[in-house]
């Protein structure tokens, strides 16, 4: 914690820098003004998040310091298993130890990781020296022999702070590239290796630039290589390293590490507003965020834009610290009673928020919409998208798709069980499977829960708020959309078709929903650009190979996606669910597909039971609105107890029908429920400056908070006595740009005065964005720093996905507007 002393010159506080040295700190990490170092509070090494990191002046620069088995590791390179971290608190000393192979991951779980032979059991340690600390690696035994060479530590750095800086690596200079560069060579093991940018005893990084510049040195004798870790995966980051030397078990390797920490080094003050802005009517507040060592207290002052930029000032006050929360504090300046529009800045000493307007329509327009307009068009699948000249993506995926082998762990979350579950074999073509559906993320798998889930919050969206923008053409017949070409049609219900389309063309030719599609290969799943070019549209044909059939990438190769299939009663029941309530949106636009709909609903809700009584009451909801039967409703009623007990779960969807079922029992122990839910809300809203529960992760919390807002707009409605619009409100100001973090930008691609233009869809490769996609925001850095980078290639920070994380924020910018202005 910095010390600040007063001045006796200027009569001003300043930091006092007297005995400014690394600390252990009550986190368990080291710290001093300007300078933290962690080990092991995070271990997500395949998105860059682990091991030992450093935040350097405000920044998180460095990460994933470890040993590892590759020079340039990726997603899937094999990671150790991680140990508990012990703490010195005499000397500050942490350490963890850490072994390959981790038997978890080994050819197992989520994505499983295929390991090489051999067994390596390590210590590192991290250890204070001053301003400059040490990383130490003992080894339990020597590195196996056929491993010298080749296993190293190594740590990575973050490549948007370096960019057009300088290295120094002993006495040769040289320049952080903007894109990887050669040259490379194949090595013994069939891999591609780049030649390192330098190589020697003591790496000096930014040496001009105070912010960034740290000294690296082999203090052990050895040498440190700094390579382009985006060599081998687009996403890497620049790479110091040094391999371990033969031999030897203590001090196998040991660097000094010496960051730049600016003397008295405070993080500069942060003003936090919706990007979009306020309704007159709203609640309204700034959140300040700033350094705990800040004593400084100014005062906070809201300005009215004139039409010639000249200034008002409104509001003007210096308010009571809020409290602490993460590594700062906070201020909040309420401004609720300002109700006049128009345009608005909020300053606190030097730092100034973006411009953002207080105006009735302020929802109307440019917020909602371009979800609808860009992002679903851009993530449907099957079809070719154009808006004006540009070609988003052609027609992809017309070969869908094969039969996925069984007794197989894929990636991705995909295995297969021991049948396919249907009467189609492995290999076989599955017909039917190349229409419809989205695209699931900034990949392109089509997975069951992401489609059933946009299908049915799209259809919520419909039912509730009678959406009819068109602007967009969609032809099915062959196979085009045209943003910004309305067709006659409302935009919402031709969308909610294209899903269903793949949910029950699937379910017809299968017998069964899929689990989903996805692609067989790594080399695919990875692919950044055009959709259309992760398979060749062509079915393969296995009795036209003759012999081996060619690599996937070349025409007639089995580059096929393949469908898997699932016994999973809640994702089923989810997806009845979805069926259900499409059933109703598309009752006067497909009469013959809403009829399919209920159908399928309808059987699923026969044939599929679960162990989890709750796994059935969405279904019940969603068929009881849609056939009025009373057995819908008795299934409802004889489910009582469940659904108080799960009431955080399913209050927002029983809610709906409470009226319709009208049982004076069962209307008393859910408004119970509710009572109770609520004051568990307002019990974890009082944690966070921001107006609503929020727990950080290492993804970021922007869907989870869309999904808590939009399910207080339905428990508002149902219960309004109980659930205040406020923190359906409030969890829309934060998705919109009040969340922890110097990065204030809005979550949802171009909406806002500032958002997200780099994110992590299918165009990341470029360093764009797709308007109006909904990214998962600020993560934490364990154990308690936020972070959004401007960088494409983080998935748990940018990434866009179907389902609520795009429908959530629909309905939750449509509710804003309905409450608000009274519709």
């Amino acid at each position: 914690m910095v010390e600040w002393r007063l001045n006796p010159n200027t009569e001003k506080f300043m930091p006092d820098t007297a005995d400014e040295t690394l600390r252990l700190n009550e986190l368990e990490y080291l710290e001093m003004p300007g300078l933290n170092v962690m080990l092991a509070h995070d271990y997500y090494p395949e998105s860059h998040q682990g091991g030992v990191g450093i935040i350097q002046n405000g920044l998180r620069v460095a990460t994933n310091g470890d040993v590892r088995l590759d020079r340039a590791p990726g997603q899937w390179s094999p990671v150790p298993r991680v140990g508990p971290r012990v703490v010195d608190r005499t000397t500050g000393e942490i350490s963890v130890t850490m072994s390959f192979p981790d038997e978890e991951k080994n050819r197992k779980g989520f994505n499983p990781i295929e390991y090489p032979d051999v067994e390596l059991s390590y210590t590192i340690r991290v250890v204070p020296d001053g301003r400059a600390f040490r990383i130490v690696v003992d080894l339990e035994t020597p590195v196996p022999a056929e491993w010298v060479g080749r296993v190293g530590f190594l740590l990575e750095f973050f490549p948007g702070y370096l960019f057009g800086k300088t290295f120094v690596m002993d006495t040769t200079t040289g320049l952080f590239p903007r894109q990887v560069n050669g040259p490379g060579r194949i090595d013994e093991f069939g891999e591609y290796q780049i030649e390192p940018m330098a190589v020697g005893r003591k790496l000096v990084i930014a040496p001009e630039c105070e912010q960034h510049r740290m000294v690296i040195e082999d203090v052990a004798g050895g040498e440190i290589e700094l390579l382009d870790g985006r060599s081998c995966h687009n996403n890497g980051w620049f790479i110091v390293r040094s391999v371990l030397p033969a031999g030897k078990t203590t001090s196998a390797l040991e660097w000094r590490v010496a960051p730049n920490a600016i003397p008295g080094f405070i993080c500069d003050p942060v003003v936090q507003v919706s990007q979009v802005g306020y309704h007159p009517a709203q609640q309204k507040f700034a959140v300040v965020e700033l350094d705990r060592s800040d004593p400084r207290r100014l005062p906070v002052v809201l300005e009215r834009v004139s039409e010639t930029g000249a200034r008002t000032t409104v509001m003007s006050e210096t308010p009571a610290d809020w409290g602490d929360f993460l590594r700062f504090r906070y201020l909040r300046l309420e401004f609720s009673a300002v109700d006049e529009p128009g345009t608005y800045i909020v300053s606190y000493g030097e730092t100034q928020s973006d411009p953002f307007r207080i105006d009735r329509s302020v929802f109307a327009r440019d917020v909602w919409q371009p979800t609808l307009e860009y992002f679903l068009p851009v993530q449907m699948c099957h079809m070719r998208i154009n808006e004006r000249s540009r070609v988003w993506h052609g027609d992809c995926h017309r070969d869908d798709a094969r039969m996925a082998p069984v007794d197989f762990n894929h990636f991705d979350g995909y295995i297969q069980g021991p049948s396919t579950l249907c009467t189609f074999q492995p290999g076989e073509h599955v017909p039917g499977l190349n229409v419809g559906g989205w695209h699931d993320a900034g990949d392109h798998d089509l997975r069951i829960e992401s489609q059933a889930s946009t299908v049915y919050g799209l259809a919520l969206a419909y039912e509730e708020f009678g959406v009819e923008y068109d602007n967009t053409t969609v032809d099915q017949k062959n196979r085009i959309v045209e943003i910004h070409l309305p067709d006659g049609k409302p935009d919402i219900l031709q969308q909610i078709e294209h899903g269903v389309l793949s949910i029950v063309g699937a379910y017809n030719t299968l017998g069964r929903l899929y689990r989903g599609i996805i692609c067989p290969t790594l080399r695919q799943y990875t692919i950044l650009g055009d959709p259309v070019n992760q398979t060749d549209g062509v079915v393969f044909d296995p009795d036209a190979a003759a012999g081996d059939p060619p690599p996937v990438g070349l025409p007639g190769s089995p580059d096929d996606r393949w469908v898997f299939t699932e016994d999973n009663p809640r994702r089923e029941l989810a997806a009845a669910a979805a069926l259900a309530t499409a059933s109703r949106a598309l009752r006067e636009y497909n009469a013959e597909l809403a009829r399919d709909c209920l159908c399928v609903a309808e059987e699923l809700h026969s044939v599929t039971t679960s162990e989890d009584p709750l796994d059935r009451v969405g279904l019940d909801v969603e068929l009881l609105l849609a056939t009025g039967e009373a057995r819908y409703r008795d299934s409802l009623l004889a489910a009582r107890e469940a659904i108080v007990e799960g009431f955080s779960r399913v209050g927002w969807v029983v809610g709906r029908v409470v009226a319709t079922i009208g049982d004076d029992d069962f209307t008393n122990a859910i408004t119970r429920a509710a009572r109770e839910h609520r004051a568990e809300i307002d019990r974890l809203e009082r944690k966070t400056p921001y107006g609503l529960p929020y727990e950080p992760n290492i993804w970021g919390a922007g869907w989870g908070i869309q999904s808590f807002g939009m399910r207080q707009y339905f428990l508002h409605s149902a219960f309004p006595e109980l659930f205040p619009a406020k923190f359906m409100l409030h969890a829309l100001n934060f998705v919109l740009g009040c969340h922890p973090g110097r990065n204030t930008s809005s979550f949802v691609s171009g909406v806002g005065s500032r958002s997200l233009t780099v994110a992590y869809g299918f165009n990341r490769a470029d360093w764009s964005y797709i308007p109006g996609g909904s990214a998962s925001g600020t993560a934490l850095i364990r154990p308690d720093f936020p972070e959004l980078l401007e960088w494409p290639f983080l998935w748990q920070q940018t990434e866009y996905v179907l389902g609520g994380g795009t429908t959530d924020f629909l309905i939750l910018a449509l509710a804003a507007d309905r409450v608000l202005n009274g519709g």
